[in-house]
């Protein structure tokens, strides 16, 4: 590799650390500044630089033009402020960068675009080729573009999403960056604003659904995974029409994983039993009402359904979770239930109050924890919290819509109008809110916390699934690094705490994998499977 290919390759390049030496041989004389740098002389620059850009957009576009060209650089930097830029390479400023992608593309950043008017062969040619380069790959985020966070349908956008989570993935769990492959299908798009917009890069015209989609979705699988044996497949952003169908299909005979269904799923699960233990209440016993019934809002109850029925040996805990979706509370006589919802649907004789009124349902079920799933801003009004206090003295609040600004409740008025009785957790970032002389530290249920881990453990173990065994042990992995006993504490690890929760969420689901004979590891030392796996920023 000559030196003109190195500055221009990512995973090579060092820039102004090439030594005199490597300058030398590689023939790079000439081609930089005559200052050499170390990586952390380098690092403190950039970092400056991030400093003067004065909003996050800018800051995420001046972190993904690092990216772009220094990837052990921009490691190294994220590494050293990731409470600063976590926020800023992924959620919630990723929204913003799905929506001005167009605007801002500059280089494909090695993500892999696949169309659905590609013949099967052509896909497979195309991966094929992209094994040639890139032969090690043990990890793919995939996603369609349909259901982006809070703001649905963007199309070939969402390729960010995959580009930001894999970010996320070596951030939090050192995951080697040259082992990932970021991929986008390009079925279409619903959105007229794409479809209008002259600087749109993907495919010009409506999605395309039903059997051609589920044939394009079974030639990406196939061709993936034959090239690529092992491979973790992990589904982002899909929409809810097609997230769980495709995860039930291939969760059998694949390594596969859904972020916004069981992520989010088990995330939750780590939050509820953090909150169990500050409530002094077994997760079995809470009633649990989901204001939001789709993709992320089944994977939650179907995850807590999962624990619950754990703790008690027992099924009957079914009956203790409850949906509410766009028509109300989930009820048998509903039409159209997508099938997660009917595992959840309520008897409509059971319930004599208004069944589209949350308030109401809330005063009918008595639930202890209420989840908000549903992007609705606002819509756990005080009305809402007070009459979830009325009942239960530590309701667990759990807001977890994102970014900020659609989150169903702030921390702060849920505080206030609890009298500070309320457990929180929330999807978005906030800042500790002050009542009556006592500072309560706000855990976020952000899946950066969990899904890093359960991928490198996944992967370290040589999984051949993901089982909800090694769900559970990932969700308890994470609660057992908080002490929900203290007074105002934080009943999540915090962000800064990436490293430590995402490591002991690999050694837990390494083990588990172990326990339910699905992995090909068969050493004892799960913590010495793990380390290496673990990639290090550095030249």
């Amino acid at each position: 590799m000559n030196g003109w290919t190195r500055l221009n390759n990512a995973m090579t390049n060092k820039g102004t650390a090439f030594t005199a030496a490597e300058r030398r041989e590689y023939g790079l004389e000439g081609l930089l500044p005559t200052a050499i740098q170390t990586l952390a002389e380098q690092s403190e620059q950039a970092y400056q630089q991030f400093l003067k850009r004065s909003d996050a957009m800018s800051q995420h576009r001046f972190l993904m033009s690092l990216y772009d060209t220094n990837r052990v650089l921009f490691y190294y930097l994220v590494n050293h402020h990731v409470s600063e830029m976590l926020p800023i390479i992924y959620t919630p400023t990723i929204g913003d960068a799905v929506m001005q992608y167009n605007e801002d593309y500059t280089t494909p950043k090695d993500a892999l675009f696949l169309s659905i008017n590609d013949a099967p062969a052509t896909i497979e040619r195309i991966i094929k080729q992209r094994a040639d380069l890139q032969p090690n790959v043990k990890m793919v985020v995939i996603t369609d573009g349909e259901g982006v966070l809070g703001i649905g349908d963007w199309g070939i956008n969402g390729v960010n999403i995959s580009i930001g989570k894999l970010a996320v993935y070596t951030v939090a769990a050192n995951v080697n960056p040259a082992d990932v492959l970021p991929v986008v299908l390009d079925v279409g798009t619903n959105n007229e604003q794409l479809l209008a917009n002259p600087f749109y890069l993907g495919n010009r015209h409506a999605r395309i659904g039903g059997t051609i989609y589920d044939g394009f979705i079974e030639n990406v699988v196939k061709a993936m995974t034959t090239t690529y044996p092992n491979v973790l497949l992990h589904w982002e952003d899909f929409g809810r029409a097609n997230a769980a169908r495709i995860l039930a299909k291939y969760q059998p005979d694949y390594l596969t994983f859904n972020d916004d269904i069981q992520g989010t799923g088990i995330m939750v699960v780590a939050a509820a039993l953090a909150a169990s233990q500050a409530a002094d209440i077994q997760l079995k016993e809470q009633r649990v009402l989901i204001f939001g019934g789709g993709t992320a809002g089944v994977g939650v109850a179907t995850q807590l359904l999962d624990e619950m029925t754990r703790q008690s040996g027992s099924d009957q805990c079914k009956q203790q979770l409850h949906l509410f979706d766009r028509e109300g509370l989930v009820l048998q006589s509903q039409p159209n239930l997508t099938t997660g919802q009917q595992l959840f649907a309520q008897d409509d004789a059971n319930f004599s109050c208004d069944t589209g009124n949350l308030a109401a349902v809330i005063r009918a079920v008595k639930p202890t924890m209420l989840i908000g799933s549903s992007g609705v801003p606002g819509a756990f009004t005080q009305e809402v919290i007070e009459a979830m206090v009325a009942h239960c003295e530590r309701p667990a609040i759990i807001p977890l819509s994102n970014p900020t600004r659609l989150s169903e409740a702030t921390p702060a008025d849920i505080i206030e109008w609890t009298k500070g009785q309320a457990l929180v957790v929330t999807g978005s970032p906030f800042a500790p809110v002050t009542y009556n002389g006592q500072t309560y530290t706000i855990g976020q249920a952000n899946n950066a916390l969990l899904y890093p881990g359960l991928g490198l453990g996944a992967v370290a173990a040589q999984a051949q699934s993901v089982t909800m065994a090694m769900l559970s042990a990932a969700a308890n992995a994470v609660a057992d690094l908080v002490d929900a006993s203290i007074p105002g504490a934080s009943l999540l690890p915090n962000v800064a705490d990436l490293k430590t929760a995402s490591f002991a969420v690999a050694v837990a689901v390494v083990k588990q994998a172990i326990a339910d004979g699905v992995s090909a590891v068969k050493l004892a030392d799960a913590e010495a499977v793990v380390r290496a796996q673990m990639w290090q920023a550095q030249y």
